[in-house]
């Protein structure tokens, strides 16, 4: 990584105050740690806080009904109703760096998806598995919405205590119950609309 290269000949040149340090260094760290692939945390879904439960509120749009709206700032997906209304989920977003935004749409839908992580993820941690199995400890989770040809998904998670953070490679993460449900609303062709502030 080049740029943590220039970070450090940086700091060796002109030492930051305490304070920028501590904002340089955060964009790269995630806002906790993530759950290793296999370990199945999943029960962990009912310490999830009610405002990242899935619940129907108002949400002023002109996008049709049947969008999704992934607002990465405040951790949210919105499936556009219709009057006034979207179903919000909590989600789990991109860690700093590993945020993006974009129109695309749902390029394929699976059931407990096999998970087999992108070259550029496995490069930044070599000890994660080069294939894995749908399933509970799968990071994939129940269900999965492949976005448009990029690398990115919405999916389940086996780590629902990582709802609401800042802690993925950019894909957006929910808890397993709220994926099915939202599998169950969208067919393929469906636009995703992922806000970046």
């Amino acid at each position: 990584m080049i740029w943590l290269r220039i970070f450090a000949l940086a700091l060796l040149v002109a030492p930051p105050t305490q304070a920028l340090a501590q904002r340089m260094m955060s964009s790269i760290n995630p806002t906790m740690e993530d759950v290793d692939p296999g370990i199945d945390h999943t029960g962990r879904d009912r310490d999830l806080p009610s405002e990242l439960r899935r619940q129907s509120v108002y949400y002023r749009t002109e996008q049709a009904p049947g969008t999704i709206i992934v607002n990465t700032h405040d951790r949210f997906l919105y499936l556009i109703m219709g009057n006034g209304v979207a179903m919000r989920y909590g989600v789990g977003v991109g860690r700093d760096g590993f945020q993006w935004g974009g129109v695309h749409n749902i390029s394929k839908k699976a059931e407990w998806p096999d998970w087999t992580p992108p070259p550029e993820m496995i490069s930044r941690q070599p000890y994660l598995p080069r294939w894995m199995a749908g399933g509970p400890g799968n990071p994939l989770g129940a269900r999965a919405l492949y976005i448009g040809a990029t690398v990115y998904r919405i999916h389940g998670t086996n780590a629902p205590e990582t709802i609401g953070q800042a802690v993925s490679s950019g894909c957006f993460r929910m808890v397993n119950d709220d994926v099915v449900d939202l599998y169950a609303r969208v067919p393929v062709g469906t636009k995703v609309m992922v806000q970046h502030q």
